[in-house]
């Protein structure tokens, strides 16, 4: 089918207004937070406003041939709904109500258009939790983070978004609509399908509905943050709250390189002189807290804490939180323009993973500060540089490539939470043998025969 014969078609299929060819709508939704170039020029933009749609438009894709690109928000840093040439960028940010809460059984039915934000504030209203806190939570979307397994700073203590699926009603490639499983807290009737399509990246099938558990409501957020005079020490007091019988709902880390590039940024945020490291442990308990921020305070200053700073109200966790916010505006600040990683190891191989790191911004003369979910060994380098500059530009994407060799040198990955999208696909081969690629390969072509959803991703 020609390019205009599938539009037709889907003009026929949909209402006035759901596709758009115009090149300001197009390219608008061509790539997503990564920064990093399309595959190509895509052909429309189709807005569908119900599952029935979403199924029509996805099978008239397949029986044309024609690739479809799922997306939501565009908050991915990994290029993973980037446009690729010939495709509809299937926009799913219509279908954005939730469906239902359901107390009893501590369940969320939402649309993938829903925003993390937004199903947060409704679990709260009915006295629940949705755990799940991607920083880019006030934009991005369910569909987006089942998409991506997205994961957060509560992810020592609740997980990762696959934890929080029961079951999702997808649309598959030849556009007809499945429920992965049910609703149930137990089902081993069959494969976990529902955790193979979390974290797919949208190659394998459309989300169209997410069942979604909940959790009784926490206690307050409190905190205490520490800073160390080598990172060492940081890391070593990290690794003991991590490894003890108080778990943290949230452990953050950042070297001196982020603290530099934070007081550069803000000089009021109040990072001491000689900080070579940064720790912040918070709780949520509803009992205990007390004790368990007694505990974190006892661990910072055994590991020689140069200051601790406890934070009993929101506003003083807020201000506490100041400097790991400031993360990524900070690094790209101190030179325009930043390439942000995301790699996870053992935790007892976080000091020998920015030990390389720092090696390798002294042998390619670049900047890589590093931050992140130390409570999981989840962390995030950033490689500052001028983007004006092509040898510094050439310098960060190579020390961004071989981030993700380091990591998978140390037993790790070289993503955590981000996905692979387009950006980390040369890494692939570092972590997964050609067996286990082949199989996911082989999944692939069982799942979308024709190859038309989200192509040139993931695998």
């Amino acid at each position: 089918m020609s390019d205009p014969d599938i539009l037709a078609t889907l003009r026929d299929l949909l209402p006035d207004g759901t596709v758009s060819t115009a090149d300001a709508a197009v390219l608008g939704r061509s790539i997503d937070a990564s920064g990093a170039p399309a595959i190509g020029a895509a052909l429309a933009l189709v807005q569908p406003r119900s599952t029935e749609q979403v199924a029509a438009v996805v099978g008239a894709a397949n029986a044309a041939g024609v690739p479809v690109v799922p997306q939501g928000a565009l908050t991915g840093l990994a290029g993973g709904a980037n446009a690729v040439p010939g495709a509809l960028l299937l926009d799913l940010s219509a279908l954005n109500r939730i469906l239902h809460i359901d107390v009893e059984e501590r369940l969320a039915v939402v649309q993938p258009g829903v925003t993390v934000a937004e199903l947060a504030a409704a679990a709260s209203a009915a006295g629940l939790f949705y755990a799940p806190d991607p920083a880019s939570a006030e934009w991005a979307t369910i569909g987006g983070t089942i998409a991506t397994n997205a994961g957060g700073m509560r992810c020592i203590k609740y997980g990762v978004t696959r934890d929080a699926v029961r079951t999702l009603e997808v649309v598959l490639a030849d556009g007809s609509l499945v429920r992965t499983r049910p609703s149930t807290i137990k089902g081993v009737a069959g494969l976990d399908l529902t955790g193979l399509i979390v974290g797919s990246e949208g190659t394998l099938a459309v989300v169209t509905e997410a069942t979604l558990s909940l959790l009784p409501a926490p206690g307050p957020s409190r905190g205490v943050s520490a800073v160390f005079p080598t990172l060492a020490a940081g890391i070593a007091a990290s690794n003991a709250i991590a490894a003890g019988p108080n778990v943290p709902s949230t452990l953050e880390l950042l070297d001196d390189i982020v603290l530099g590039a934070v007081d550069a940024y803000l000089p009021h945020a109040g990072i001491p002189i000689g900080a070579k490291a940064w720790v912040l442990a918070i709780t949520d308990s509803v009992h205990g807290a007390d004790a368990e921020l007694s505990a974190f305070e006892r661990i910072f200053r055994e590991h020689g804490a140069l200051t601790v700073d406890r934070a009993d109200t929101p506003i003083e966790l807020d201000r506490l939180l100041t400097a790991r916010r400031l993360l990524n505006q900070a690094m790209r600040a101190l030179r325009g323009g930043s390439l942000n990683g995301d790699v996870s190891v053992p935790r007892s191989r976080l000091l020998a993973l920015v030990e390389r790191f720092a090696a390798l911004a002294n042998e390619l003369h670049v900047v890589i500060g590093v931050g992140g979910h130390a409570g999981d060994g989840n962390l995030h380098p950033v490689v500052a540089f001028d983007p004006g500059d092509p040898e510094q530009v050439a310098a960060a994407h190579e020390a961004y490539q071989r981030i993700s060799g380091i990591a998978q040198q140390l037993g790790g990955t070289m993503t955590g939470e981000h996905g692979v999208g387009i950006e980390k696909l040369a890494a692939l081969d570092g972590e997964l043998p050609p067996r286990l690629r082949e199989m996911q390969r082989a999944i692939k072509a069982v799942l979308d025969p024709n190859g038309i959803l989200n192509p040139g991703k993931k695998y």
